[in-house]
């Protein structure tokens, strides 16, 4: 069977195409964690936080599982899975990628973004699981691949707060051997500026030291911060300045030597477009459970390796579906710099699959790529249960 789109191409109905992976249920679960240590960043600290993982059932026996970001009020995000997205996807073949997110898109007639973008992108990561376990591959050889057995990682993050307390959090991420750390900046400058010299001075020179900023400043606070990352060797300067504010970027860009990052608020391509064809950011960020799972995301690195621009994954307070799902493509794009690894011991990775804290899996800055099928994890659900709001 096939139709016309609003622009008139012809497209052909995926539950028509007699694929055997039809979708027989999409189920939401909303998570809910107390994290084990606070993040501080420029907005304060955050104690509480969520996602919301997907399961994608098929006829097959074949499950697949998703994330959708979800930071706070996770009911929500299921609310428009199961009402907005799943009966769209009900009797579709599960395989038939592209057409499903062109069709859980149109679920939204105004422009891209917010809550069901975050959703789509779990269900399109779960569809990528079960496209994975049905051919016995992982996603990353499904995407091309790179052949890369690990993937770079950074220490993610000394958190804002006291001389001596961010400059214990970096002793410990340098004596778990990490080679890149980031670090979070906020008000007043003038703290931020004596702290970026100070880390510096403890890492020592042999050690790339980053600053996420949070949108904590104005563009003249963030030209001043931005002196001090130069003087002190920092490798990028992420999110200065509101996302919304391109013009900003760009005039930022002109005046700070120090490369620019964002794109963690992004949730399509045609977002981050701007500021990564005019060469104004150096690194591209992209959350995989925010812009449109690993199809858009996908779309995002890639269009940025055309441009010269790297491509380094945020992953920062989700979960561990959203942390495998970036690790394919970090092990798939060619373009890729280094992906954060969260280091505590967060119930959305070490409850749901039994994994160890980040800090432990990593080595010497490197996570090993799983060569399982799909996403290459299990998930225990009895664990997804204790989490879930009631």
């Amino acid at each position: 069977m096939t139709g016309k789109t609003e622009g008139g191409q012809d497209v052909t109905d995926p539950a028509a195409s007699g694929a055997g992976l039809r979708i027989t249920d999409v189920i939401a679960h909303p998570l809910c964690q107390t994290l084990p240590t606070p993040t501080v960043t420029s907005w304060g600290a955050y104690t509480d936080v969520s996602i919301c993982l997907v399961e994608v059932r098929t006829e097959a026996g074949i499950t697949g599982v998703g994330e959708a970001l979800a930071r706070f009020s996770p009911r929500a995000y299921a609310d428009v899975i199961e009402t907005s997205l799943k009966p769209r996807l009900i009797g579709q073949d599960a395989s038939a990628i592209t057409a499903l997110w062109q069709s859980m898109r149109r679920a939204l007639s105004g422009r891209s973004g917010g809550m069901l973008f975050e959703a789509i992108a779990g269900v399109d990561i779960a569809l990528w699981d079960i496209l994975g376990k049905a051919a016995n591959m992982p996603i990353h050889r499904l995407l091309g691949g790179m052949g890369r057995t690990h993937v770079p990682v950074y220490a993610a993050s000394v958190n804002w707060g006291s001389d001596a307390a961010m400059e214990a959090e970096l002793v410990r991420y340098l004596e778990a051997g990490f080679p890149r750390i980031k670090v979070k900046m906020a008000n007043p400058v003038r703290d931020a500026c004596r702290r970026i010299e100070l880390l510096r001075r403890r890492a020592g020179d042999a050690v790339d030291l980053c600053v996420d900023a949070n949108w904590a400043y104005t563009l003249e606070e963030a030209v001043e911060v931005g002196r001090a990352l130069t003087a002190n060797g920092y490798f990028w300067f992420e999110e200065p300045l509101r996302p919304e504010d391109e013009d900003g970027y760009v005039e930022l860009r002109k005046r700070c030597d120090t490369p620019l990052a964002a794109g963690e608020s992004n949730y399509t391509l045609d977002q981050a477009m701007r500021l990564v064809q005019s060469r104004t950011l150096a690194y591209l960020q992209p959350d995989v459970a925010r812009a449109g799972g690993i199809s858009e995301t996908r779309r995002m690195a890639e269009f940025a390796a055309a441009h010269d621009v790297r491509y380094a994954p945020h992953i920062g307070m989700s979960g561990i579906v959203c942390e495998a799902a970036s690790v394919q493509l970090a092990a798939a794009m060619p373009n890729v710099k280094a992906m954060e690894c969260e280091t505590d011991g967060s119930p959305f990775k070490c409850w749901i699959t039994g994994a160890k804290p980040g800090i432990e899996r990593q080595k010497n800055g490197l996570f090993e790529v799983p060569t399982g099928p799909g996403l290459g994890i299990e998930i225990d659900w009895d664990a997804v249960k204790r989490l879930r709001v009631q």
